[in-house]
């Protein structure tokens, strides 16, 4: 979803990202996601492999790329 995605966004979007299947993988990624500056929620989906970011002002997406590859999982172009 991430080519669906304006370069900055604001509110909620959703990406996909692969490689997430326990919780520890969840605790990984919401934690890198909430350091990024302008994220107010972050909620991962293990199970479609989901994270919906909600920000309060302009995200880079790369930004959240950057902080999924951080987590150790690969945000999906």
């Amino acid at each position: 979803m991430l080519s669906d995605t304006p370069r900055t966004f604001v509110g909620s979007t959703t990406f996909t990202v692969t490689g997430m299947t326990c919780d520890h993988c969840r605790r990984a990624v919401t934690q890198e996601i909430s350091a990024v500056e302008g994220v107010e929620s972050v909620a991962v989906d293990l199970a479609s492999g989901t994270v919906t970011v909600s920000t309060d002002q302009p995200v880079d997406r790369a930004d959240i790329a950057a902080a999924v590859d951080e987590a150790g999982y690969v945000l999906v172009p």
